[in-house]
């Protein structure tokens, strides 16, 4: 007989990330008793690949739909986690939010690909009054060399925070289904659909919210000899993006995606009026020093967090952003990362790639 307190999942698009899921969440399954009992996705090769990989981990009995509203209407599960394409995600989700029987929901980043299409999700999710927790795929801050600079900062080792500069230097997009994340049109653009995991980690640090938006950037390298159904692709490889705070506070993204000859992926430095930390990563080193006792003194650590089982793609903090989302639907808290976070990553995304656009300073007010 099934034991009625397991936490019955199931997963809304099943390609890369989708199975990444899959597999977090059975590294979890013993200790956090839970399942994912089913699947959904309109594209066979993806599905098969799941349903192999399901059987190789011993998920055998998983049901299997072409589309969220099969899954939503088998009401099989507690818990759903969207893992589509992003131009997919706001049907997706005003569906499941309408839905009479409740569902608690993780949705990949970015929330969605629209500032207009966020704020219609927040207010569907306000309509509930089940306690249904929504939240979003920003797990970049679980991250161990992102956590323990968090930790510090919040603990106030560096004084009023200033300035906050990320530097993602990294590999080009991946090969997707349909090459839907060649386009602006399905994904945002690259400001919103890679970016706004940075413009999350900056209103963290800053404890603020963003004013103003100035950035260049352009598509110089990648993708430029690529045609899908006669269309060229037109997302930026590489930009600088300026964003003012309300409190004074400035952060600076430098991104570029044609860059495989880094040692590392992410460099984030946080400087306040007394000290200043960075975090590493994949190095997972975590440096912190004040201005008092200069650069002679600066402390180097390896960030580790035991709580991690299965590092998988983002170093851990896909699992650990389950343990935390569990947390929250098991208590009947509030998300972590909650759809006000969403839309503000969204929103800084958006208001950057129209700075590009229109080769101007944006104001935060015309993008929200």
């Amino acid at each position: 007989m099934a034991n009625p307190a397991i936490t019955k999942y199931g997963i809304v698009g099943i390609g890369m990330m989708g199975r990444e899921h899959l597999i977090n969440l059975h590294h979890l399954r013993h200790h956090q008793n839970l399942a994912v009992v089913s699947i959904a996705d309109p594209h066979p090769p993806s599905r098969l690949l799941a349903v192999e990989l399901a059987k190789s981990l011993n998920w055998d009995d998983l049901n299997v739909f072409s589309n969220h509203e099969e899954l939503l209407e088998s009401e099989t599960c507690d818990v759903i986690v969207v893992s589509s394409p992003n131009m997919t995600h706001h049907r997706i989700l005003m569906d499941v939010i309408a839905y009479p029987k409740p569902h608690h929901v993780l949705v990949e980043k970015p929330l969605c690909t629209t500032v207009a299409d966020c704020k219609e999700v927040m207010e569907a999710a306000k309509r509930r009054s089940d306690h249904m927790v929504v939240q979003v795929g920003l797990e970049y801050r679980y991250m161990p060399p992102v956590a323990k600079l968090i930790e510090r900062v919040r603990g106030g080792e560096f004084g009023d925070v200033k300035m906050v500069a990320i530097r993602e230097h990294r590999f080009p997009f991946l090969v997707k289904v349909n090459n839907w994340n060649r386009f602006n049109v399905n994904t945002g653009g690259t400001l919103v659909e890679k970016c706004c995991h940075f413009f999350d980690l900056m209103r963290l640090f800053a404890s603020a919210n963003p004013v103003s938006v100035m950035a260049s950037g352009g598509m110089d390298v990648n993708h430029k000899d690529e045609v899908y159904d006669g269309k060229v692709p037109d997302i930026i490889d590489n930009a600088y993006v300026i964003i003012e705070f309300d409190n004074g506070c400035r952060g600076m993204l430098d991104l570029c995606m044609f860059a495989e000859g880094s040692k590392n992926e992410q460099e984030i430095s946080v400087t306040g009026h007394i000290g200043k930390g960075e975090a590493l990563v994949p190095e997972g080193i975590v440096r912190f020093g004040s201005r008092a006792e200069g650069r002679e003194h600066v402390q180097t650590i390896k960030a580790e967090d035991e709580r991690i089982k299965y590092e998988g793609l983002h170093h851990g903090s896909s699992y650990l952003e389950h343990l935390v989302f569990l947390s929250a639907i098991r208590g009947e808290g509030r998300a972590a990362v909650d759809l006000e976070d969403g839309l503000m990553a969204v929103a800084m995304g958006v208001a950057a790639q129209l700075s590009i656009q229109e080769r101007r300073y944006v104001s935060m007010d015309e993008v929200l």
